[in-house]
């Protein structure tokens, strides 16, 4: 594959850098210290148009292909994860869903609203008792007449709080993953209410809630896709998500590589730089060339989803990859900084955070490695 940057490429790319170095980093330690976020950030990444930046242009998005995509998720998991999470759960989970699955009525209801941010979406499919098992959920969808009435619960939902739509899986049928389907919960629906989660590790900033849904009543149009193919749909969608995450993640490394790099320049012990000592120049070309190797498995699985072929190894592979290399780095960057480190003066704390989520949702690493196992040897091993 030639993973050449196009002149439009490199654009998007320097676009997507500028607007962070400008609206993100100056603010993203202190949004972190807070656990606040500027709600402003919504309408100025909507205004440079990355909140809609991989939805059709025909919905008022960007129509960037996922290459394009990646490079803006990059630059904002360089700038705050925080942030990245915003802009990838939007696109990739729910708007990228929505344009695949849903009706013509459903496209042009929520993907405008999405891409303006007016109607901020979230991903409501893990449960207390069902993470890296969602076949297992218990929240239920009752038929009543032409309507469907949802009870029950979802947890460590991002944008659970700020959303204008969620999209809900509950059980309208059996036991397993055939028992499922997905729903377009509007948030001011009656009987749905959203409580968010403080004092998370990492991500402190971001909007992460708890969902609770109390006999709330939507219509069959709400459905999205066919009755019992919830689990298709929710599976499509982590695969774009995977992609989305290992391209934060390549930011993320890339962050702390360049962090490391200026103060290993600029801090002497022993009457030099330590960036002339063997053992610091070790900890940097490691977390830079697994950076480099992350980059171009995300771009791999991206050129697969552009090209209509299969892509869901490839984007399990990244964001498996991507992610244990964003710890990797995220350590090795705090141990160039030492004592310094260790506080929010630099920023590597934070991306330290920020990294260990990544090896968990949309799929923690075990999961991703039995995803891999089962495409490649045929054998599932979940069972």
């Amino acid at each position: 594959m030639d993973f050449t940057l196009t002149p439009e490429q490199e654009l998007i790319r320097e676009t997507a850098r500028e607007f962070c170095d400008r609206e993100i980093v100056p603010y993203a330690a202190e949004w972190d210290r807070t656990e606040t976020m500027d709600r402003g950030i919504v309408t100025r990444l909507a205004e440079i148009g990355f909140l809609g930046c991989a939805l059709p242009e025909e919905y008022g998005g960007m129509g960037l292909d996922t290459i394009s995509y990646c490079l803006v998720m990059e630059e904002l998991g360089r700038a705050d994860s925080s942030v990245r999470g915003i802009v990838s759960v939007n696109n990739g989970l729910a708007g990228k869903t929505i344009a695949r699955w849903g009706t013509d009525e459903q496209r042009a209801e929520w993907l405008p609203r999405l891409a303006d941010g007016t109607a901020l979406g979230c991903y409501g499919l893990t449960e207390p008792g069902s993470g890296s098992d969602p076949a297992s959920l218990v929240t239920r969808a009752e038929r009543d007449g032409g309507d469907w009435v949802l009870s029950g619960s979802k947890i460590f939902i991002t944008l659970g709080s700020w959303a204008g739509v969620a999209l809900v899986f509950a059980r309208t049928g059996g036991e397993g993953p055939r028992g499922i389907t997905c729903f377009l919960v509007p948030t001011d629906s009656p009987g749905f209410s959203a409580r968010r989660i403080h004092g998370k590790l990492g991500l402190r900033s971001q909007d992460t809630a708890e969902l609770f849904l109390d006999g709330v009543r939507v219509p069959d149009s709400a459905r999205l896709g066919d009755e019992g193919a919830g689990f298709k749909v929710a599976m499509s969608a982590l695969d774009n998500g995977r992609i989305s995450l290992a391209a934060g993640a390549v930011g993320l490394a890339r962050g702390c590589v360049e962090a490391a790099t200026t103060y290993a320049t600029e801090r002497t012990q022993f009457g030099k730089a330590i960036a002339g000592f063997q053992l610091v120049q070790e900890l940097i070309a490691d977390a830079a060339v697994e950076t480099e190797a992350a980059r171009l498995m995300a771009w791999r699985a991206a050129a697969l989803a552009d090209a209509h072929e299969p892509y869901t190894l490839a984007a399990s592979q990244a964001k498996y990859y991507a992610s244990e290399v964003a710890v990797r780095a995220a350590n090795a960057a705090l141990q160039v900084h030492g004592g310094y480190g260790y506080v929010d003066e630099y920023p590597v704390a934070r991306y330290l955070r920020d990294a260990r989520v990544l090896t968990l949702y949309e799929g923690t690493s075990q999961v991703q490695k039995l995803l891999i196992g089962r495409a490649l040897t045929g054998e599932s091993a979940f069972v």
